[in-house]
Parts: structure tokens; C-alpha cells; sequence
């Protein structure tokens, strides 16, 4: 493994070939950055500060992780955890993302400085067992190897009564810090709305990008109006975004809230909401890892210049398919 001289080195290198502007990379290069850069977002129940990005663990990071060689994603924690990232987001469901990572951050000397969150379902489509949901839960615990995780949601709306009930027996135990529920699907917010409207939640998690605003209607207001923190899945709308600006030039205006990447402009577009607590991209490499880490940094657009972004990427060609 790569020692912190080296990783500086390297990560200066991937800046630069990222387009991050001295500044950035002196920022993101130094001891101070995490107490003295990185925007914080408060927990709306608690009070407590988290930093707007974290580290999602869907997609390609599920993909490393089951492979042989884990060393990359070992550098993507360093990198986070070296500059005040805190927040990595999985799910039981995600392949082998909870115990690969359970592992590296403990092996590391570095699981202390995490904030888990992971999920708990076991539904599948009809009612839960609640003892099937407690010993995943359980099996969560084991695989972190921690006497507490900060936050489980219940995944995708799956039996909501019962499994929150189950997250409500943790919590009460002291073995969950925060509770929620999640859905990546939009024919889900009605229902989403219910449970936000007649639960005690402290969390949700729904897909949130430029490209994808349904949920600014309905449910960041109504979050706001809970005090419910949210966590914003698929902040590049699952590649779509990169896909459509490929070949494209970040915009001009961009440079008035400090967004020198796609990366990054996509990211400050989340994080300027209001209702949202932290973005959770997902990256297998610390180059990547950095740059979004940088969409955290600096000025957040304004009102007027969030609907400039919303222009721009609307006017970008479609990707394809998503």
C-alpha cells in the first residue's frame, strides 16, 4: 500500500489531470482541508455535522469489490478519510461492498472515522420477517465490525411497519444511531410521502440529480418541513450526466461557484438544496474520489444559477438510454 507521501503525489497528479485548479489541489493536498474547507451539512434531528460528500458504494465500487484485488479501493478510503470524508453508504444487497469495506477501514486503523450507513430489507416484495430483519442487521454489525452503526434505512420501501420497528428496537438498544427508509423509484414517493408524514424518521434516501428532479416537487419540501435528513443517490444520474456532456466543455459560469469538472458541477447542484444532508457518489478510483470530494469545497450555486445549470444540462443531447 501506497504511504502518504506517495498518495499526495499521486493524488496531485490525478488533480491535474482532472483540471483542478493550484487551489483546489493545495486544498485538497493539505492536513487542514477537512476542518477548514469542506462544507458540513447538519443532521436536521441531532444537529450533527456530516460533510456533503460521501462515498456510495452501488455500480462500480460493488463490482471492485468482488474482485480479487481490492487495492484501489483501499486507496479511495484513504483518500476520503484523509481529508474528512466520513459518510460511505451500502447495503447488504450490494454484492460484497459491506464486508470488503468492513474490512479495509478496520484493517486500516481508519473505521472509527467512518459514518456507516447501510440498509435493511428482506421483504422481498411482501411482508418482512422481523427475525430475518434482525439478523441482517446483525450480520451488518459483524461484517463493519462495530458495536454501532449510524445509520440503517429500510431498503426501497420494503414493509415499512414492520422493518422501521425493527430499526426502532436497534436504535432503542444503542446499536443504530439514526433510522430511515429509501427508494430509487419514483412511483414510490406517494407512498415515500406517507411514511415521511406519519414516521419518526431521521433519514431518507432518494436518487437526486440535475437530470432528475422529480423529487424537488414533493419530497425535499416536505423533508425540510420533517426535519429529515436526505442522502442523494445517483447524483450523476447513474453516468447518464457524463455521458451527455461528453465532448463538452464545463460551462463559463461555472468558475462563479468554483466547479472546474463535470464532477463537480453536477455535485454542487445537490448540495446547494437546502434539504440535502450529503451527496453519495460512488467511485473505485481515489482520482475520483478527489474530484467529487473537491464538489464539496468552495461557493454553491445560487437560486438563479442552479436554474442556469438546469438550462445547460437540459440543452445537453440525450445519452442514449439510462
Amino acid at each position: 500500500m501506497i504511504n502518504r507521501r506517495d498518495f499526495l503525489s499521486t493524488a496531485a497528479a490525478a488533480g491535474a489531470g482532472l483540471g483542478l485548479s493550484p487551489r483546489l489541489l493545495e486544498a485538497l493536498s493539505s492536513g487542514a482541508f477537512a476542518q477548514s474547507s469542506f462544507i458540513q451539512r447538519a443532521i436536521p434531528s441531532t444537529g450533527e455535522k456530516i460533510p456533503v460528500i460521501g462515498l456510495g458504494s452501488s455500480a462500480t465500487f460493488s463490482q471492485v469489490a468482488r474482485a480479487e484485488d481490492v487495492t484501489a479501493l483501499k486507496e479511495v478510503f484513504k483518500a476520503m478519510t484523509d481529508r474528512g470524508a466520513r459518510l460511505f453508504d451500502t447495503a447488504p444487497s450490494y454484492g460484497a461492498s459491506e464486508e470488503v469495506a468492513g474490512r479495509l477501514v478496520n484493517e486500516m486503523g481508519v473505521a472509527n472515522k467512518m459514518f456507516w450507513a447501510t440498509k435493511v430489507n428482506v421483504a422481498r416484495g411482501g411482508p418482512a420477517d422481523p427475525a430475518a430483519a434482525r439478523a441482517q442487521i446483525e450480520q451488518s454489525l459483524a461484517r463493519f465490525k462495530q458495536p454501532k452503526i449510524d445509520l440503517i434505512q429500510v431498503h426501497n420501501m420494503g414493509d415499512p411497519a414492520t422493518q422501521l420497528g425493527v430499526l426502532r428496537e436497534f436504535k432503542k438498544a444503542g446499536k443504530v444511531r439514526y433510522i430511515g427508509i429509501t427508494t430509487t423509484n419514483d412511483s414510490q414517493y406517494g407512498a415515500l410521502e406517507s411514511v415521511m408524514r406519519n414516521e419518526q424518521l431521521d433519514f431518507i434516501g432518494i436518487d437526486y440529480a440535475v437530470d432528475n428532479r422529480g423529487v424537488e416537487e414533493k419530497i425535499l419540501p416536505l423533508a425540510m418541513e420533517r426535519k429529515i435528513g436526505v442522502l442523494a443517490y445517483a447524483p450523476f444520474g447513474r453516468t447518464s450526466l457524463f455521458r451527455r456532456a461528453a465532448g463538452v466543455g464545463v460551462p463559463e459560469f461555472a468558475k462563479e461557484f468554483d466547479a472546474e469538472t463535470w464532477a463537480q458541477f453536477f455535485l454542487k447542484f445537490i448540495v446547494s438544496h437546502p434539504a440535502i444532508t450529503a451527496a453519495t457518489p460512488a467511485t473505485s478510483q481515489a482520482k475520483n474520489m478527489l474530484d467529487n470530494i473537491a464538489g464539496g469545497m468552495g461557493r454553491l450555486p445560487s437560486e438563479a444559477q442552479r436554474k442556469q445549470m438546469i438550462a445547460f444540462v437540459d440543452a445537453l443531447p440525450p445519452a442514449g438510454g439510462r
